[in-house]
Formats: C-alpha cells, sequence, structure tokens
C-alpha cells in the first residue's frame, strides 16, 4: 500500500511504502511533518547574497521505506533527493550503520551441538576483551582517510596478531567488490581524531574497533530456511539448511563525534542575523560560499563511513575465530556489506544530486549494478527481523519511483519504553525458545541471587522483542507489491549476540 502525504503550505507528496491495512506511524508522520520545514528554511537561505552560489537549491522527493517509524529528527525509514545540498543531521550520528552477510558450508547442528562452548568463547571475544586487534596510528589514519583499502596497504603493521591471523590480503581485495563504495570514501583529512590515531609506529589498542553497539545492533547466525529465487540463491552461494551470519552495527563514537563536528560547521556557516530553523536542520550548499567548511564536513562523514566497515569486517574476524576455535575449520564467504545510514551522490539526466538515508538500503538493479558481480541479479538487500523472528535476502531491483531503496528492518511499533512493559507471558516463551548471548551471563550463580541486575538485563532483551517491531513477512511483502525488491531466501535466527 502507497500512503501520500501532502503537508499544508508544502510542495511535496511523500510517498509512503506501507504493509497492507497498516496507517502510518502518528508521531513519524509528526516527526516528517517538521522535517518539511527545512523548505521554509531553503526559501530565506536562498535570498542570501552568495549563500548559494550557482544553483535554487531544492527537494528534489522524499520517499518513506515500509519500516517507517519515528527517529530523532527524523523517522526511521526516510529517502531524501536534494539538488544543491545536504543535510548532515537527516542521516543522524551512527554514519554507515549497515549490515554485513556472510555464507558457510556450516550446518545447523554443528552451532547447535557446540551451543555452549561456543556463547563461552563468543563472551570472552566481544565482550571481555579478548579480541584483540592491535593497530598502529599509520593504519587507524589509513582506515579513516581511505577505508578498506587503507588497510589493505597497511595490513602488514599487525604482524598477524590477534585477529589480524585472519586477515589474508588476497581475500580482502577480492571482497572489496562485494562491499558498497569499495569499503570506503576519501578523505582529505582526519579532523579531531589525533588523539584516538595515536602514535605513526607504535602498535595500540582501543575500544571501539570490533564492537557492536547498543539498541538494536546485532550479531546473528542463522539457517536458510526456505529459497524462494533458486537461480540467484545459487549464485550467490545461499544453500538451505545452511548456516549463515549477519551484522548490523555502524561507527559507534566515530559517528557521534562526526555528526557532532558536520552539525557545528552547519550552525558555524549559517548566515548572522537570520533566524535558525526550530527544526534544527541545517542545509550545507553543495557549492557554497565556503569549499573549506564542504570539504571539512565531507572528510568527517568519510572517516565515519570508513569506521563502519572496518567495524563491520572485525566483527566478521570476531566470529570466524569462535566458530573455527570450537567448531573446526569450514568455508566463509562475504556476500555482501552496505551501508544504510550515510549521504551519497546520485547522478541522473546529467545532473548531480544528493540522497539520504536513514535507515534505508539501497536496492540497485541489474542496471545500477552493471560492472559489478551482481550486475546479472541486482544488489544483495539484507532486511532482518526482530531479535527472534525471521530475516529476509532479498535482490534489489532499481526502482526509481522508490529512489533505488529498501527497508533495513522490520520497523518499530512499539518504542523501546512500551516494549520494556511488554506482556511477560510473551517475553518469557521467547526466553525459552531463543538464544541469545549478551554481556551479562544470567545462569552465572553470583547474578542469580540479584533482581536488580536481572531486571536490567530483561529490560535490554525486551526492548527489542519481537512484539516490539512489525511483522517482517508483511514488511517484505510491500517490496514485492511495489517492485522495490524481490525475496531471494528466508532466514532463522539460530543465536544472536547483543551488547
Amino acid at each position: 500500500m502507497i500512503h501520500t502525504i501532502t503537508y499544508p503550505n508544502r510542495t511535496h507528496t511523500i510517498s509512503c511504502y506501507l504493509p497492507d491495512h497498516s496507517q502510518p506511524d502518528r508521531h513519524a508522520i509528526a516527526e516528517l511533518g517538521q522535517m518539511m520545514e527545512l523548505e521554509e528554511t531553503l526559501e530565506r537561505l536562498a535570498v542570501v547574497p552568495g549563500f548559494f552560489r550557482e544553483e535554487q537549491p531544492r527537494i528534489e522527493k522524499i520517499i518513506v521505506t515500509p519500516d517507517f517509524h519515528k527517529g530523532t529528527g527524523i523517522p526511521i525509514g526516510t529517502v531524501m533527493m536534494t539538488k544543491g545540498f545536504v543535510v548532515p543531521q537527516a542521516v543522524g550520528n551512527d554514519i554507515n550503520c549497515g549490515m554485513r552477510f556472510y555464507t558457510t558450508d556450516l550446518r545447523e547442528e554443528q552451532i547447535r551441538e557446540n551451543l555452549p562452548a561456543l556463547t563461552k568463547k563468543i563472551r570472552h571475544l566481544f565482550f571481555e576483551g579478548g579480541r584483540q586487534i592491535p593497530m598502529t596510528g599509520r593504519q587507524r589514519q589509513a582506515l579513516f582517510r581511505f577505508g578498506l583499502e587503507g588497510l589493505l596497504e597497511t595490513y602488514q603493521d599487525g604482524q598477524e596478531k590477534g585477529l589480524w591471523w585472519y586477515y589474508r590480503p588476497e581475500v580482502q581485495e577480492k571482497w572489496l567488490s562485494r562491499t558498497m563504495l569499495r569499503g570506503g570514501i576519501q578523505a582529505k583529512g582526519t579532523e579531531g581524531l589525533e588523539d584516538f590515531i595515536g602514535d605513526y609506529n607504535r602498535i595500540s589498542y582501543d575500544d571501539q574497533i570490533g564492537t557492536i553497539g547498543g539498541g538494536n545492533h546485532f550479531l546473528e547466525v542463522q539457517r536458510v530456511a526456505e529459497i524462494y529465487d533458486g537461480q540467484t540463491a545459487n549464485a550467490w552461494n545461499v544453500k538451505k539448511g545452511a548456516v549463515v551470519v549477519m551484522l548490523h552495527t555502524g561507527s559507534l563514537t566515530i559517528g557521534h563525534h562526526s555528526g557532532f563536528l558536520n552539525r557545528k560547521l552547519c550552525q558555524e556557516s549559517y548566515p548572522a542575523g537570520l533566524p535558525h530553523p526550530e527544526n534544527k536542520l541545517y542545509p550545507l550548499p553543495a557549492v557554497g560560499k565556503s569549499q573549506e567548511i564542504w570539504d571539512r564536513f565531507w572528510s568527517a562523514s568519510a572517516n565515519a563511513v570508513n569506521f563502519g566497515f572496518a567495524n563491520r569486517l572485525f566483527l566478521g574476524f570476531m566470529i570466524e575465530a569462535a566458530l573455527t576455535e570450537v567448531v573446526g575449520e569450514y568455508q566463509m564467504e562475504l556476500l555482501y556489506d552496505a551501508p544504510h545510514n550515510y549521504i551519497c551522490k546520485q547522478e541522473m539526466g546529467g545532473e548531480t544530486y544528493y540522497l539520504h538515508r536513514k535507515g534505508a538500503c539501497r536496492a540497485g538493479g541489474c542496471e545500477e549494478m552493471a560492472g559489478t558481480e551482481f550486475a546479472y541479479y541486482g544488489e544483495p538487500v539484507m532486511i532482518p527481523g526482530s531479535m527472534g523472528s525471521s530475516s529476509y535476502l532479498l535482490r534489489g531491483l532499481g526502482n526509481p519511483e522508490a529512489l533505488w531503496s529498501a527497508s533495513h528492518g522490520a520497523g518499530r511499533k512499539r518504542s523501546r519504553g512500551e516494549a520494556i512493559k511488554g506482556n511477560d507471558e510473551a517475553f518469557r516463551r521467547f526466553l525459552e525458545q531463543f538464544h541469545v548471548i549478551t554481556p551479562l551471563d544470567p545462569d552465572r550463580q553470583d547474578v542469580k541471587g540479584r533482581a536488580d541486575i536481572l531486571q536490567k538485563w530483561e529490560e535490554l532483551l525486551r526492548a527489542e522483542a519481537p512484539y516490539a517491531y512489525k511483522e517482517i513477512d508483511e514488511v517484505v511483502a510491500v517490496h514485492t507489491a511495489h517492485q522495490m525488491a524481490a525475496p531471494v531466501a528466508r532466514l532463522e535466527p539460530v543465536f544472536t549476540v547483543k551488547a
């Protein structure tokens, strides 16, 4: 179902791709209305001499994806295409939050029979200081400036210590073509990151790289339950009954640093004496008074994008290490890595536009994926359900009406606060049926008697339990009905890792 929303005194009608019989989230609709006040800001700025130097800025189009729900300032599932300017706040702080997906030749029973040992190993690697990712300042600087290609140039600094043992340059070079943007955007600088980068030649450790983060971020080991498109599944090495790995995380504190810097740049470049926008959304001209400000914005954003790709890379090494040490040798191949919080250029009709995706992934079709190994099938699209429910792997169909976009998940139907107060019986049933690995082991003897600690642990899980989210099957059906993306396989969880 496509709902259309037209706000009073606004020039745009917004297409909302929503599940049948579903009404748009009223809180998200209100938030979207506040976002549309951006048009008034553009009108005020357009008459300021030299602010937009070469062209009349405009919002070209806005759509919302099937997992549309309230966010912070911008609803989750919003895609906006602009001409002549960007809005850094439109993607939030977790720049390059995204998905990474691996196929394996493991079977579910291999995981199930080793689950106690795997749980212990994963908890150690992910939450108890066991990940061991030594890096020199040279490596961190290369990472921030060039992304995964920067790591490829400097991987020798790791000396195969810790997780660098799993870094094989020939494999990583091949996998760049299976990573959107080849795993990075070139940045001119690393503003504000000097302390984090550290000594250029000295190996050190940090507490960020290889971290899942909170909220709805996760790593999940899944079983391929159903195949819908055998030809594509075969090309992508997705086999029924096999184990796959899906992980979802972003740029963590680096993204927050970049987001803060970008907001500061926008506010500082805003004309003096002009009323500031009530919605706190500041347009930044693509061609305006200050090339320096544009370059600083682009570098700060690129730093976060690049870190997000590297963070997911090392989380992949971490699960590979846990499975190898407990289960034994096996094959693990990257299918795709793609962000869903970012700004990118979109060339169309000889013109340059800027696509802002907030909680929405690209779903390019064969034309958009020309020149890649996905040219005959479309772009891999990973849409996770809620914790404990099915997830889906789809192929993008490149629908320009939907701005070549798809959902990044099921989408909330209850806020975290509401979910924490959810149905006790449903939550108990969820715990009995599902295996989740968290920093806290609730079965530890010294924890069992601590009702306060267990309550906090339960609240974390309740906030992400299935009843807090929309039905994933209905969300996926919208993609099929509106030619956004086509299902390739349905995946069921074996266990989930959450911070």
